[in-house]
């Protein structure tokens, strides 16, 4: 198969370990596996009903405070070095929400947030897209952030075992995406170059991160979010995983 030299070139420089090379995957890779980020699989939007519930007209503003630091406190204990686990980077990260806006989390409510993400929900379209990408051989994996706890419950509650020929944790290699070796888990247990592994992400921020570790990518972008500036854009993207079946068919 005859490359491009400027994919030549790209390929080249990104093995030699530059943090900001992206390569293009030559379009006749041939897919062996899907990796997927944990929110493309599990539903956690209850969490913002529970808080309207409790502050009538409040509950998305807290529940995007609450996002929005979640995010933040993982980035910042992986840049430095001082790794919690991701259940209690959200527990913190709520603690601080509820904090900043001025809003008493009484102890109950507490719970029922941290339960959306101790026993997450699936999405109602995840598991018959996840079977039909099963029925044409892929290998799939979870590699999320989460815990393997979270990850385990919300297989359970979901009816997918089996499902999974991995369910992995960045936990295991204490750190988050998109550290590179978070997402090394992926080729490591699948035991496939990471060519033949597309990665599928939840949010703009992991899918510059799977490109710059040179996985082909999608973005499930269930929200509508406008993409990252970051020079690393997916190779396909929809609004659910039926759009992601029918990109991985035509591939």
């Amino acid at each position: 198969m005859l490359i491009e030299r400027r994919e030549l070139l790209a390929l080249a420089v990104a093995a030699l370990g530059a943090p900001n090379a992206v390569a293009r995957v030559p379009a006749a890779t041939r897919l062996r596996a899907v990796a997927f980020d944990g929110l493309v699989v599990f539903d956690v939007r209850r969490a913002q009903a529970l808080a309207e519930s409790a502050f009538p007209g409040r509950g998305a503003e807290l529940a995007n405070a609450w996002r929005q630091r979640q995010f933040d406190y993982q980035w910042l204990r992986a840049s430095g070095e001082r790794y919690a686990d991701f259940l209690t980077v959200t527990s913190d990260s709520l603690t601080f929400a509820a904090r900043s806006l001025g809003l008493t989390v009484a102890p109950e409510l507490r719970a029922a947030l941290l339960d959306v993400y101790r026993e997450p929900a699936a999405w109602p379209d995840a598991k018959a897209a996840l079977l039909a990408l099963k029925g044409m051989g892929l290998k799939l994996a979870l590699l999320s952030n989460m815990t393997p706890g979270m990850l385990s419950a919300g297989v359970e509650r979901a009816e997918l075992h089996g499902v999974f020929d991995r369910v992995l944790s960045t936990d295991e290699v204490r750190s988050y995406k998109p550290a590179p070796r978070a997402y090394a888990l992926g080729t490591r247990a699948l035991r496939l170059p990471r060519e033949a592994i597309l990665f599928v992400a939840s949010a703009g921020w992991d899918v510059a991160g799977a490109k710059w570790f040179r996985y082909p990518t999608y973005w499930v972008n269930r929200g509508g979010a406008e993409p990252e500036v970051l020079d690393a854009a997916p190779d396909g993207a929809g609004r659910g995983m039926d759009d992601l079946v029918s990109f991985v068919r035509e591939r």
